[in-house]
């Protein structure tokens, strides 16, 4: 199987997308660039589903309220992990409905409370808006507010690509300056580790492969971070003594190489890290399930393996508690 093998499904979904008249996402403005992303939802994601709650909540953050979701397959919880979700879309674009089906399935595969966060997007609010609003998100998370309902006692952060990003920032932040309660596991998804140097992949992937150079810098003037600053590029800083990690990559994707040198990274730290690849598959898999099936596929292993490093990781925080007592 070659680097650049392509699954059936995905092929099919390329040339499709490839072959669509009118101008691509990066050419239209951020407004319009959002309702396109929107557009798109029903035709390429999977239902929601059911739930038991699906809520909104508003979270105090540093410039205003934050909008968030809580979604939960329990009504009622005993005190445990909550997971705190960042969406992707080059902090951008997306917001809460375009990954809702997303962390309904991780809500659901997981058992998990999950909070999906509408941090502030580029360019109306750049770099480090969407940072500050994803550390102060999860801090409010971890104070167990009334309005969550829930009884927290450990975070689990996730997100996918501009997401997966702020997964990580968000961990190194509160390692730094730890919340309430402690971050027990990280889950970035095909995440933007690295803007600081060239990677392979950017080049192999650049085109016609959903992610391409030209929206990635758009994506990238848009946000306007600094590229040396550990809060837009985590590898540029220190990832020893992170929580236990699940880092996801697709095999296609222009920033395949740094969800891989980031996992590498954390291994050589002697962070626990899991490191999965969807191979054959393309940036963005996780929110385009219908339009490409194999991708549920994906996520479900991604979200199996992430099982047991969050059992494992709330079972010794427990005993280090009960030691300390």
């Amino acid at each position: 199987m070659t680097d650049h093998y392509t699954r059936p499904d995905v092929a099919q979904f390329l040339a499709y997308v490839n072959a669509l008249p009118g101008p691509r996402t990066h050419e239209v403005g951020a407004v319009a660039a959002r309702q396109m992303f929107s557009a798109m939802r029903d035709l390429t994601d999977l239902p929601v589903g059911e739930l038991a709650v699906m809520t909104d909540l508003t979270i105090p953050g540093p410039a205003g309220t934050i909008p968030a979701r809580l979604f939960d397959a329990r009504e009622r919880r005993e005190p445990g992990p909550a997971l705190v979700f960042y969406h992707g879309g080059g902090w951008v674009i997306g917001d809460l409905d375009s990954h809702a089906a997303l962390c309904a399935e991780i809500a659901r595969t997981l058992d998990l409370p999950v909070v999906s966060v509408d941090y502030r997007l580029a360019p109306e609010h750049p770099w480090p808006a969407a940072p500050d609003d994803a550390e102060a998100a999860a801090r409010w998370v971890a104070d167990s507010p009334a309005a969550l309902g829930r009884v927290v006692t450990s975070l689990v952060l996730c997100g996918d690509s501009a997401g997966g990003n702020l997964t990580i920032t968000v961990a190194v932040d509160l390692r730094d300056r730890p919340a309430a309660v402690p971050v027990i596991a990280q889950l970035p998804i095909y995440p933007a580790a690295d803007m600081s140097k060239a990677y392979a992949s950017f080049d192999q992937f650049a085109e016609g492969r959903v992610l391409t150079r030209e929206a990635m810098a758009w994506f990238q003037e848009s946000y306007a971070g600094d590229p040396a600053h550990p809060r837009f590029s985590p590898l540029a800083g220190d990832v020893a003594g992170l929580p236990p990690a699940v880092v996801l990559t697709a095999g296609l994707d222009p920033i395949r190489d740094q969800g891989r040198a980031y996992a590498a990274a954390l291994a050589l730290a002697g962070v626990p890290v899991v490191f999965r690849e969807a191979v054959g598959n393309v940036h963005g898999f996780a929110t385009i399930r219908k339009a490409i099936p194999s991708s549920a596929a994906d996520i479900n292993a991604f979200l199996l393996a992430a099982r047991p490093v969050i059992a494992e990781a709330e079972a010794t925080r427990v005993m280090a508690q009960a030691a300390a007592a």
